[in-house]
């Protein structure tokens, strides 16, 4: 007998047949004897519906009010899942991130977990019942009701099958686990049996979207193992782990490739090159909240350096105004930006053993006439920029150079 944390979202929960088929999947875990706390979101387009209706009402919402309404919806939801698991014979109870208590700092609309109360799940689940857990939302120590933001139902997911120290924590959402890269790109993308904490962490902020960046760090952190499975299908999904030790394959040096379009890269020529220049460039990018991304840096012979870096495409236009204006400032030749440019990264703990990833990946996109404008890199992933119009093409090539599309042999 395990005990298990499974999140459905939005889809997932999207309309009342599939409240319904939740319940029924639920149901056969408990029938082996499980102990299922079930965490989920609001119905598909129900957060937004409320989001609309609070931008009827106020051009900017006062962030206390918007998360007392935007958390209604799952609450919707907790009540009905509950129904359908009674009418199939099984005892449950809903909670609402109040209730349970998950206790949050007062960041309303992105707050982040500081306590769990685990007592009164505990209570339920030793007595036969489902918990049914509204996810995305707490209380902060005032009463409260806040939100997490984002993702937030992942990390109420993780959170409590932290909390409650339970055997997996189970994803279920509308692809059937983590691929080696986006299977709308590549055919011959492979779904991984596993992936360690680390890698998947990578591939979540270089731009897969299969799970929130939050839920894995949490996961990493006390090391609760997440499966990702698909809602309507049966499957083994991924499993992601600590740690590479108990896998009995032979770890590939590269475990996924991620890409990201949504990039924009901005140059600023011919500063002075002075202590104390970067900065000045880069301090007024941060007070604006824009987040920086990879960073290079050109010395010339003329005593003057060239400034590289990128940004999410939305910001480039905010970047760029105030990059002219210090510009200006700091007495530099000129200040340039491109919107038509994508990162591709490859990313894999077996990178840390083996030399010549690097150069197989940069002659790979050489033979196909792809220039790399940009290189960063980590131990276990190397990232790059290109012309957004080959990124398809350098996504396929990198698969194929890298053998991602052939099973892993057995040791």
């Amino acid at each position: 007998m395990s005990l298990i944390v499974q999140k459905y979202g939005g889809t997932s929960v999207g309309s009342v047949e599939r409240i319904k088929a939740v319940a029924e999947k639920v149901a056969k875990f408990r029938q082996q004897g499980d102990d299922i706390v079930v965490v989920v979101s609001a119905m598909s387009g129900e957060t937004n519906r409320l989001i609309s209706l609070a931008q009827e009402m106020q051009e900017s919402p006062d962030p206390r009010e918007m998360d007392v309404l935007v958390s209604t919806g799952e609450q919707v939801t907790i009540a009905l899942l509950c129904m359908a698991l009674k009418s199939l014979g099984w005892e449950a109870r809903s909670y609402t991130g109040a209730q349970v208590k998950i206790t949050t700092d007062s960041a309303h609309t992105k707050a982040r977990i500081m306590d769990i109360d685990e007592a009164p799940m505990r209570a339920d689940l030793d007595a036969g019942r489902v918990v049914v857990v509204a996810g995305f939302q707490g209380v902060d120590e005032n009463g409260s009701i806040t939100t997490l933001g984002r993702g937030g139902s992942d990390t109420t997911g993780v959170a409590l099958a932290a909390a409650l120290k339970a055997d997996e924590c189970q994803i279920y959402t509308d692809v059937d686990g983590v691929y080696t890269t986006d299977p709308r790109v590549v055919d011959g993308a492979r779904r991984l049996s596993r992936i360690t904490f680390e890698e998947m962490l990578e591939m979540a902020s270089l731009g897969s979207k299969v799970l929130q960046i939050r839920a894995v760090e949490f996961a990493g952190k006390y090391n609760v193992p997440l499966r990702v499975l698909h809602s309507f299908q049966e499957g083994p999904g991924t499993l992601i782990t600590l740690d590479e030790e108990d896998n009995d394959m032979e770890q590939p040096v590269v475990a996924g490739i991620a890409f990201n379009r949504d990039e924009a890269k901005l140059t600023v020529r011919g500063v002075p090159d002075i202590p104390g220049a970067a900065s000045k460039l880069l301090a007024p990018i941060g007070e604006a909240n824009i987040e920086v991304d990879v960073i290079v840096q050109n010395v010339a012979a003329d005593g003057t350096t060239d400034l590289t870096f990128t940004v999410h495409r939305n910001d480039m236009d905010k970047a760029a105004a105030i990059l002219r204006e210090v510009a200006e400032s700091l007495q530099a030749k000129e200040v340039t930006f491109d919107d038509k440019i994508a990162k591709v990264s490859i990313v894999g703990v077996g990178m840390r053993s083996h030399a010549g990833v690097a150069s197989l990946m940069f002659n790979t996109l050489a033979n196909e006439g792809i220039n790399i404008q940009m290189i960063t890199t980590s131990e276990i992933k190397i990232s790059v920029i290109i012309e957004e119009r080959y990124l398809e093409l350098a996504v396929r090539s990198l698969h194929s150079a890298f053998d991602l599309d052939k099973e892993p042999e057995e040791e």
